[in-house]
């Protein structure tokens, strides 16, 4: 098995895990808003509660974002939501592609495939539909979509550039995507890169801003515009379980160095430079 054939498995188990819990039970060990904190995987999350569609039973509180807010949905597009979990953003963006749309949820997890099945079932969307798969080789033919959006998942994958080629070839011409994830504008330190918990909790994996947003242009997309920028900070408690006090004390005496960024990109008409011809 190779580091990234492991890396997808230790990511599966963990979100496999979480898929089982509530957005309470997460919160509690996550600390989403400062409380109490022992794990890290929704330090970062946002507030969904204003957006329509926003259902509480899909929304396990793992995103760094709010894409869909973003992402210039229209009556009857097509969207893609990539790592799509228990299904909050399918079903954020389902409310603004409307009945007449389509949204497709792709997740590689099985346990958050069921869970988002079981949901939408609930809420009786016959046009959000899951599909079990890897987002560097998604079940999705090309030129089939008018918008992605993914929130919080890409740093967990290891092979970003294949990813954006993949979002590329999905979207149609005039498409564009909205995504938001995690990078970083300096070096962590390396217990917190070499743990595993910090690495399915959005922040080992991460790229640095500049080469993520070099990802994005050697794919071929254009007008790359960053839609949102916030600091994300690790609290001390998660902090200790990983560093000594005085490396935690040099850590936080730097500038922060871990952002959450929505970026947008659109796929433009098809020339030679972006060897599509």
């Amino acid at each position: 098995m190779t580091n990234e054939e492991k890396v997808k498995e230790m990511v599966k188990q963990k979100y496999g895990e979480i898929a089982l819990q509530d957005k309470e039970t997460n919160s509690c060990s996550c600390c989403g808003s400062g409380g109490c904190s022992t794990e890290v995987y929704n330090i970062m999350s946002e507030n969904y509660d204003q957006l329509e569609g926003y259902n509480p039973d899909a929304d396990l509180g793992l995103g760094c974002g709010l894409p869909t807010q973003f992402a210039k949905i229209k009556k009857g597009d097509i969207v893609i939501d990539l790592g799509s979990g228990a299904g909050n953003d399918c079903f954020v963006a389902r409310a603004e592609t409307g009945e007449t749309g389509k949204v497709i949820g792709i997740d590689f997890t099985p346990a958050m495939i069921e869970k988002a099945r079981i949901n939408a079932e609930k809420l009786g969307f016959d046009n959000v539909t899951f599909r079990l798969g890897d987002i560097e080789k998604m079940p999705i033919g090309g030129n089939f979509a008018d918008v992605v959006v993914s929130n919080c998942v890409l740093n967990l994958v290891p092979n970003k550039p294949t990813v954006f080629k993949e979002i590329y070839r999905v979207l149609k011409t005039g498409g564009h995507f909205s995504i938001s994830d995690i990078v970083l504008t300096g070096e962590l330190p390396q217990k917190l890169q070499e743990a595993a918990e910090m690495y399915a909790g959005c922040v080992a994996g991460a790229s640095q801003k500049n080469e993520y947003l070099s990802f994005i242009e050697q794919a071929g997309f254009k007008n790359i515009t960053l839609q949102k920028e916030n600091t994300i900070t690790i609290p001390y408690d998660i902090l200790e379980n990983y560093l000594s006090k005085e490396d935690i004390a040099a850590y936080r005496a730097k500038p922060p160095i871990i952002r959450s960024i929505t970026v947008y990109a659109e796929k433009q008409d098809c020339d030679c430079n972006t060897g599509c011809c």
